[in-house]
């Protein structure tokens, strides 16, 4: 059967090998899958599809320089590498890499191509934006796990973006066509969280004038995520385990049991064991939702991603457009050495304040809020005691000059429009200081 032109568009797949023949063979085996294969050469002429596979390379070559320019002009794209002995894969780490195993089984490449394709549609609506190691780290995890219906608990601070973990591993999975429910669980009284979740018959309760759907049944299909499940009353606990362990629930106020199929994210700022260790969460319910952690991390412990969290933050904020609204080095340098107690959260509201007080131009120091300025040590007068933002546990130096060291490099390599030479010139340092840093930073370049 014929694919037609929009499928072709979604299911083009890019092809890189040092030889012909193989790449050839590896181009009817995406034919016999239904995708288009594009083989990339020299000068190249396609960028666009849902992934890269990467069949070898010989360190020069035709091949060898259209992966180099995939790897600068498109860092988003996913890698399905054939060999995992491929040479300079350290340069790409950044980006989503899978392995494919050879001899090579239909079943596993399509597997990888299907997951390549929902990353490439979640990639805008839903992305952990940042390319700090614990963020790298949170999102290797999303795609181990994605693919299974394994029940994930997602654990960290309020505001660090726990539900959106929970949306990007449904977009990731093959449920992605079927129904996101989030629900808080401690926004909830607890005498309604029971009808909230399994519904009701009509009269099962004063006020129950007609029948109502829960939670699992509107998630029949997809995923149900469990807001704040450890502030979840201990007789709901009871209720809710018995569902995880039989796939079935009964609507309050029914006798009838309803299967259904439904895959559970959980998320909590709770320390649940200690919790379980004064009998305030059941142990059994926690090893059930326990299956595969994630710790979402707090935003003081990867400083180095404010400058892409401010500028995705002020893309939203502006209605998906580029904003016009600049951050300056001072100004940044500044937040960097704010703690963010209030994580994501609270930089997100920080933001759109911004981006309605000054909808264009720049941010400097003075535009902050009192709170968000630092002083500089070298301009305070001596007090006999360390400055303010040096006393801040939570302050880490290092990464606070990481940020801002990462931030002149990528606005240096986008005015030079990618060329080294140039924006090494700008930044006024060795071109070999700077592939350097822009190896160790994993900032992408040709």
């Amino acid at each position: 059967m014929p694919v037609s032109s929009n499928a072709v568009e979604r299911n083009k797949v890019l092809v890189v090998d040092a030889d012909p023949c193989r790449a050839e063979a590896l181009s009817k085996r995406l034919r016999f899958l239904n995708y288009l294969p594009v083989i990339a050469d020299k000068p190249l002429r396609d960028h666009d599809g849902i992934a890269v596979l990467l069949g070898g390379l010989c360190g020069k070559g035709d091949a060898d320089r259209a992966f180099e320019e995939l790897t600068r002009i498109r860092p988003d794209l996913p890698l399905i590498v054939v060999s995992p002995g491929m040479p300079d894969l350290d340069r790409v780490k950044g980006r989503p890499m899978w392995f494919l195993d050879a001899p090579i089984r239909r079943s596993q490449l399509k597997q990888l191509l299907g997951r390549a394709s929902r990353y490439r549609g979640t990639e805008r609506r839903q992305r952990l934006t940042g390319n700090s190691a614990p963020i790298r780290a949170v999102r290797k995890l999303i795609e181990q796990v994605a693919d299974f219906d394994t029940n994930v608990l997602v654990t960290g601070e309020s505001g660090t973006g726990k539900e959106l973990v929970a949306r990007t591993i449904h977009e990731l999975s093959e449920r992605r066509d079927r129904p996101f429910v989030p629900i808080n669980c401690g926004a909830i009284p607890a005498d309604l969280l029971e009808s909230e979740l399994f519904g009701h018959e009509k009269g099962a309760f004063s006020g129950a004038v007609s029948s109502r759907t829960g939670r699992f049944e509107l998630a029949e299909g997809g995923t149900l995520f469990l807001d704040e499940i450890g502030d979840m009353s201990l007789p709901m606990q009871v209720k809710l385990l018995r569902v995880l362990q039989e796939r079935a629930f009964e609507r309050v106020g029914s006798n009838e049991s309803r299967k259904c199929n439904v895959r559970v994210v959980a998320a909590t700022h709770r320390d649940l064991p200690a919790a379980v260790a004064k009998a305030e969460f059941r142990e059994d319910l926690f090893y059930r939702l326990n299956v595969f952690p994630i710790e979402m991390p707090p935003l003081c412990k990867r400083l180095s991603d404010l400058p892409l969290l401010l500028e995705e933050l002020l893309f939203q904020h502006q209605g998906g457009t580029k904003s016009q609204l600049r951050v300056t080095p001072a100004a940044l340098s500044s937040l960097a050495s704010y703690s963010w107690p209030g994580n994501i959260r609270e930089l997100s509201n920080l933001v759109e304040r911004l981006a309605i007080l000054h909808p264009s131009g720049e941010i400097d120091v003075d535009d902050l809020p009192q709170k968000y300025r630092q002083s500089s040590p070298a301009t305070d007068e001596p007090t006999g005691e360390n400055p303010a933002f040096l006393c801040n546990a939570q302050v880490h130096l290092k990464a606070h000059l990481r940020s801002i060291e990462q931030t002149l490099i990528r606005q240096a390599m986008d005015e030079a429009e990618g060329v080294v030479a140039r924006a090494a010139r700008l930044l006024k340092m060795r071109r070999t200081t700077l592939v350097e840093k822009l190896g160790k930073y994993d900032i992408s370049w040709g």
